[in-house]
């Protein structure tokens, strides 16, 4: 099996290495592909007017100067026509409700469905005043692609995946496979002469009982499965 790795916080971040960590020993043929730089809230914007510089930055990594979008268009295109899965994460900060229209996470996967394979996009929520244990997250998130990976996925759909948080080492989670929650997010804009600024929090956002809001908040592992119309690669 080969998969791509991708994300949306640039090559360098802890959640793709993460990622490369935990997915790696299984004997899977890893391909690295992703943002030069960060890349987080550009949603699904990709580049077709000017060139795209794709750096080698190692064995079986690539850096490229665009979107998440744009990084799964040149693995699928060019650098790993022939990659099995693409998996975009592990994103630092949840990716539910109406956060995957905006998130380049999971631009990544749902690009990666338009060209006709199967994806998954990973976040690992952040409760408020607390920080990632990339090591404790990447040994829940190995439990979860191991049975994803595992499954078959329609043509033109993908997984958006969710850890709760805090996690403990030794915790066993539930997973629960679970719809998108309806809700906005709740927030203002603060004004200071000219300028106006978001002023908003995703701990406080509207719960719809049993959507991935709840689920992920609640301490389980919330499974949104998605999908597009897919064409062929």
């Amino acid at each position: 099996m080969k998969i791509v790795l991708t994300n949306d916080d640039g090559i360098d971040a802890p959640g793709l290495e993460t990622l490369r960590q935990i997915l790696a020993p299984d004997g899977v043929a890893i391909v690295v592909v992703a943002p030069r730089d960060p890349q987080s809230g550009v949603g699904h914007r990709v580049t077709t007017r000017t060139p795209l510089r794709v750096a080698p930055v190692g064995t079986g990594r690539f850096s490229v100067d665009g979107t998440p979008a744009d990084c799964v268009r040149i693995a699928l295109k060019a650098v790993a026509c022939d990659a099995d899965w693409i998996v975009a994460g592990i994103n630092p900060g949840a990716n539910l409700g109406s956060d995957v229209y905006n998130s380049g996470t999971v631009a990544a996967a749902r690009e990666a469905a338009i060209l006709g394979r199967p994806s998954i996009a990973i976040s690992q929520y952040i409760a408020r005043d607390q920080t990632v244990d990339w090591a404790v997250t990447g040994r829940h998130a190995q439990a979860v692609l191991a049975c994803l990976l595992g499954q078959p996925l329609g043509r033109g759909s993908y997984w958006n995946v969710n850890l709760p948080h805090p996690l403990a080492a030794c915790q066993r989670l539930t997973q629960i496979v679970c719809g998108l929650d309806p809700h906005p997010h709740r927030y203002r804009f603060r004004q200071d002469g000219p300028d106006y600024h978001y002023d908003g929090t995703i701990h406080e956002r509207p719960r719809q009982p049993g959507a991935d809001v709840d689920v992920c908040f609640g301490g389980a592992v919330a499974i949104t499965r998605l999908a597009v119309t897919a064409e062929g690669c």
